[in-house]
């Protein structure tokens, strides 16, 4: 199976004051093209740091980060910032949606920035989106029309509406009641059996890791375990 993502020997150190402060020390993981992947670890372990290096959002002191066979750390910072657009998508715990536009609005406008850097989705593959994430009622509200869960939705829709190959989410559910939790953990799955999705997804919970097919457990800016979910 092809690999979609891979890090090398990654290390990340940050700079307070006098002292440095080691996040990550030498992580090496590697993400097949479809898989649903759990990140998991305590507070201060360095998944969310991980997370952005993986998404070209910050530069790490040493090591590679390799997407869909394309070095972030040979990249210029315009080529970076391309591969972002055309191949990542975001989901954030918090919505992130610009609330002068509709969820109609938000979804365009993520399609019009794809586009710029290949061809536009189409409209055979939005249709598909909104119809798994329910959101055909929803496109002419604003995100202060929606419940919380439903601007979540409309953010996946937004990070998986061009087809990425991969969709990095930071607790996605941190923001949302146990119920719409679930909805939202199902609905990734879907994108995931549905549609091939790359996901990788960084969560504390347990019970949303276990949506995913593989967990990587971290602790100390180390991977220390990766485990496969049984019937995943």
């Amino acid at each position: 199976m092809k690999t979609i993502l891979e890090t090398r020997d990654l290390r990340m150190v940050y700079r307070v004051g006098k002292v440095d402060v080691p996040a990550l020390r030498g992580v090496n993981i590697s993400v097949a093209e479809g898989e649903f992947v759990s990140i998991m670890g305590p507070s201060g372990c360095g998944k969310s740091t991980l997370l952005h290096l993986m998404g070209g959002l910050l530069t790490p002191t040493s090591g590679d980060v390799i997407i869909d066979g394309e070095n972030l750390a040979k990249l210029s910072d315009a080529s970076r910032t391309d591969l972002r657009r055309r191949k990542i998508g975001f989901i954030f715990q918090k919505f992130n949606l610009f609330p002068t536009l509709t969820a109609e609005g938000n979804l365009k406008l993520a399609e019009h920035i794809a586009g710029n850097g290949g061809s536009s989705p189409s409209p055979e593959n939005r249709a598909k989106i909104l119809g798994m994430l329910r959101l055909q009622e929803k496109l002419h509200h604003k995100p202060i029309e929606l419940s919380g869960g439903e601007q979540q939705r409309v953010a996946i829709a937004r990070a998986v509406i061009h087809h990425p190959a991969i969709v990095l989410a930071d607790e996605p559910t941190g923001n949302l009641d146990s119920q719409n939790s679930e909805i939202v953990l199902n609905m990734l799955s879907d994108l995931n059996k549905q549609l091939g999705q790359t996901i990788i997804m960084i969560t504390h919970n347990p019970e949303a890791a276990a949506y995913s097919q593989r967990v990587i457990e971290m602790r100390d800016g180390h991977v220390v375990h990766s485990r496969e979910m049984v019937g995943k």
